[in-house]
């Protein structure tokens, strides 16, 4: 993230609004030396103040940890590396990381997961309706693979998104 990038639009958004730093200070409750450090890119604004300054301005998060306003091909483009520099750049711990994308990794593949589960039944209820004891043999078969294949794909993913290479180069 750029900070001087992100300051020089947060000082635009303000001044589009005819606010002062005083001014805009008071409305976010943080004094106007912090809001000179935000506009300067000394630091950047805490999550809570993103969220009121992207209300106040009427403008997205990603657009503000952007440092420009976005058409919508770039919005998708900014929110995913938004969101892969916050995520690196956190105080999340490895374990908190670690559950963030397993959680994410398993809202993308929730479909291919109901897939397997419904071929799984169907393998069991016909072994039960046409009596293949073969199809009801399978079906624990069937569960070890999906779950084998759930739980080597994700954590693949995640080690992947947790342990980039840019981490491992520091």
């Amino acid at each position: 993230m750029d900070l001087v990038q992100i300051g020089k639009f947060i000082a635009q958004l303000r001044k589009e609004r005819e606010l002062s730093q005083e001014k805009l200070g008071e409305i976010l409750g943080v004094t106007n030396k912090t809001i000179s450090r935000w506009e300067t890119g000394t630091y950047l604004p805490p999550a809570e103040m993103l969220l009121s300054m992207s209300n106040l301005f009427d403008v997205s998060i990603n657009e503000i940890l952007s440092g420009k306003r976005l058409t919508r091909d770039e919005y998708k483009i900014a929110a995913e590396e938004n969101l892969r520099r916050v995520v690196k750049t956190s105080s999340f711990t490895l374990k908190e990381k670690t559950i963030f994308y397993k959680k994410k990794w398993l809202k993308e593949h929730i479909a291919a997961m109901c897939c397997w589960g419904i071929g799984i039944i169907t393998v069991l209820v016909l072994g039960i309706v046409l009596s293949f004891p073969i199809l009801l043999a399978a079906t624990p078969w069937l569960l070890l693979v999906g779950h084998a294949w759930r739980n080597n794909t994700m954590m693949s993913y995640v080690e992947r998104n947790v342990f980039d290479e840019s981490e491992r180069q520091d």
